[in-house]
């Protein structure tokens, strides 16, 4: 694949020294009538023999390196200006002057000429027909032919194309690593065996960042949560055991799809009322206590007409005292007012938000 783009490159700085002369070519529609446009002063030459007659203002005003090749031509006097494109079937080249000409292209041609079409058209620089062949490939992908693709993307710097191939790569590793394709890449191209590797691992290294900040978000937002519930019940008077959300008392009906938080908390505040160990951080579940209700004093803007206990008392402490891990909880009640505030703004979507106190 590399040397057929190479070898194209290569043959579009020259001239051929050598002039053939073919049967006279038929134009079609797509060219122009020899009545109603200038005789043609370009020849296309194929590899099979074929001699395609163009003009050199259509292929200037359509391609820049057709221009630099005209212009070299010039330069040089040549009257007789051939341009060769070899190591391409005739039909394909045939197809792409077609898309000089029209700026459209048939989708069975696309479908059997694809693959020389993008190479054409990255060598020639027509950005139109390249975006049109990378989407058509891109439809037909598959493991057997997916790293055939991504040689092909990469040499004709078609992104679009090397991403989708990329992703299917991520899909289906296993499989893919199992073909010929990939079996010839490791022998004849470490390095693109090493890049398509490194992306792997980069994208499942980026997944797993991903994934842990949806699990932080997803503790603040049950912090949120559990706060908001924490001041219901002590602003409802909701300090006995919760009934059913529609016998609830105070208006704990309206708070039904948090009810599991509310039960919890009970649980949690009733244990805290008994524990004897509360005092000396050695009760984890008093432990978890303190900490709901020293969040929810850094959050309250209203400590002294809040009803949840130890309100106001906690706000005192924290501006007479400076811990060394104050700079961290100001990072949690942050990441919490904001996680609040987010929740606030989107539509409630979950019946029921599950928050296991131990």
């Amino acid at each position: 694949m590399e040397s057929v783009v190479g070898e194209l490159r290569a043959q579009c700085e020259e001239i051929s020294p050598v002039v053939v002369e073919f049967p006279p070519f038929s134009t079609g529609s797509c060219y122009g009538s020899c009545d109603e446009s200038p005789p043609a002063d370009v020849r296309i030459v194929t590899s099979g023999g074929l001699c395609i007659p163009t003009h050199s203002n259509v292929l200037a005003a359509v391609s820049t390196v057709l221009e630099k090749i005209l212009d070299r031509s010039r330069k040089h006097q040549n009257s007789k200006k051939i341009i060769p494109i070899l190591g391409v079937p005739c039909n394909a080249v045939t197809a792409f002057v077609q898309f000089l000409y029209t700026s459209r292209c048939e989708e069975e041609e696309l479908e059997k000429y694809g693959v020389h079409l993008l190479t054409l058209a990255h060598a020639f620089s027509i950005p139109k027909l390249k975006q049109r062949c990378a989407r058509e490939l891109g439809g037909r992908l598959s493991v057997e032919n997916v790293v055939d693709f991504v040689q092909l993307a990469r040499l004709c710097d078609a992104p679009d194309l090397y991403l989708k191939c990329m992703n299917l790569v991520l899909r289906e590793e296993k499989a893919v690593q199992g073909t010929e394709g990939w079996k010839f890449l490791q022998d004849n191209d470490p390095y693109l065996e090493l890049e398509i590797l490194q992306f792997l691992e980069e994208t499942e290294s980026r997944q797993k960042r991903w994934s842990k900040t949806r699990e932080k978000q997803s503790s603040y937002e049950q912090l949120s949560e559990a706060l908001e519930c924490l001041q219901h019940i002590f602003g409802h008077g909701c300090t006995n055991n919760v009934k059913p959300h529609h016998l609830a008392p105070n208006g704990c009906h309206k708070h039904g799809e948090k009810l599991s938080t509310i039960e919890g908390l009970h649980m949690l505040i009733q244990h805290f009322t008994t524990c004897k160990k509360k005092i000396g951080g050695k009760c984890c579940r008093c432990k978890q206590m303190w900490q709901l209700l020293r969040l929810h004093s850094s959050i309250c803007d209203q400590s002294e007409l809040c009803t949840v206990p130890l309100c106001r008392q906690f706000k005192l402490r924290t501006q007479l005292e400076r811990k060394g891990d104050d700079g961290k909880w100001k990072l949690l009640v942050r990441k919490i007012m904001s996680a609040k505030a987010m929740s606030s703004l989107s539509l409630p979507t979950l019946n029921t938000l599950e928050v296991t106190v131990q």
